[in-house]
């Protein structure tokens, strides 16, 4: 059996550089999910004239193929840039702050296995602290997917993430780009600490089966176990979240959680979870995959047989 020796420790600023580059790589190959995510959490159904509703959005293949046919399939792309902007900042704090936040809960001293409980403070904290910072991308990010197809001639909201960064501030003041921040930091922390407690859980816990190594099928089990942690806890919250980002009508967490409640019921807070089930499982096994082997390069692991 091979023996992983790592050669070096890797700093913080590699690790956030290491956590950065995964998250964003992650991000780009995943949008198109999260946009048709973002669609079908935010439509409501329409009146057909009898009595009856229609939903334009059907479903995670339906989505991405109705956005593709009728705003073109750059479209599922949309709001990339903001989202590659929130994957550098959140995803490169939330990951780099784990492990040092996690030896600060449990001391320096500390010799064993950490407890679960400590894994899961430590990544609540780092997912607070990580959104409080990048929740203008995210805001951005959610109104550029928001857009559907303009007329002919109409432009958009927005020219682009820089341009809507700006209008933002302009036209609703500099605090508007931390619209949602409540649900945003309930979301972030509860996600991350889902995503990387429950990937540190089951990636120590494989390793401790006879005959398995710490190798990209462990990588790949351990991210899908954190998508569907992820997905199945942080779900409700995502819902609120986009939608406050994405409709500013709503005057606060608890009048976007009654509306909702009110006028379309509990399993309105699951909407899009199968889109968000693909979405997260698929990038948690992007992103954590992309991590080890990054990590790696900085490291200098080698094998060793």
């Amino acid at each position: 059996m091979a023996d992983l020796n790592p050669k070096s420790e890797i700093s913080f600023a590699e690790i956030f550089l290491c956590s950065a580059f995964a998250a964003c790589f992650a991000e780009f190959c995943t949008i198109p999910l999260d946009t048709a995510k973002v669609r079908l959490q935010l439509q409501r159904k329409a009146s057909t004239g009898d009595g009856g509703s229609i939903s334009k959005y059907r479903g995670l293949l339906g989505t991405v193929a109705t956005i593709a046919r009728e705003e073109g399939i750059t479209a599922l792309w949309k709001g990339i840039t903001a989202g590659l902007h929130r994957q550098f900042i959140y995803g490169g704090l939330r990951i780099g702050l784990y492990e040092p936040v996690k030896t600060f809960l449990v001391g320096s001293d500390f010799v064993g296995v950490i407890p679960l409980y400590q894994k899961i403070l430590a990544a609540l904290i780092t997912g607070a602290v990580a959104i409080t910072v990048a929740n203008p991308t995210d805001l951005v990010k959610v109104r550029l997917q928001a857009e559907g197809k303009l007329p002919v001639g109409v432009p958009g909201r927005y020219a682009g993430a820089l341009n809507a960064y700006f209008t933002i501030a302009k036209q609703e003041g500099l605090g508007a780009l931390w619209t949602g921040l409540g649900p945003n930091i309930a979301r972030n922390a509860i996600i991350n600490a889902a995503e990387l407690a429950s990937y540190d859980q089951v990636k120590q816990t494989i390793l401790q089966i006879p005959g398995f190594m710490d190798n990209a099928f462990t990588h790949l089990v351990a991210g899908l176990g954190a998508g569907l942690f992820a997905v199945c806890i942080g779900s409700p919250i995502d819902v609120m979240k986009s939608r406050m980002m994405g409709d500013s009508s709503y005057k606060s967490t608890l009048d976007c959680f009654i509306k909702t409640l009110k006028n379309e019921g509990f399993f309105a807070f699951y909407k899009g979870f199968l889109p968000n089930f693909g979405r997260l499982g698929s990038w948690n096994v992007i992103m954590f995959l992309t991590l080890e082997q990054v990590k790696r390069i900085f490291t200098r692991e080698m094998y060793n047989d």
